[in-house]
């Protein structure tokens, strides 16, 4: 398994989504739609986004 870490180069905002689909190896885009119907669907704060970019290390 991957460590969990925010990859340089595969990013659209902060590279988050990127880095949990490098970590449960899945694809990104796959990772961002989940994330966004998180948000629209399920009340998933942005909150939680902005929290993973403070603590996930960029690589």
């Amino acid at each position: 398994m991957n460590p969990l870490v925010r990859p340089r180069n595969d990013r659209v905002i902060a590279g988050v989504c990127s880095a949990v689909a490098r970590r449960f190896d899945m694809k990104a885009s796959t990772v961002r739609l989940l994330s966004v119907l998180l948000v629209l669907f399920a009340g998933l704060s942005l909150w939680a986004y902005v929290l993973l970019w403070i603590v996930i290390p960029n690589e």
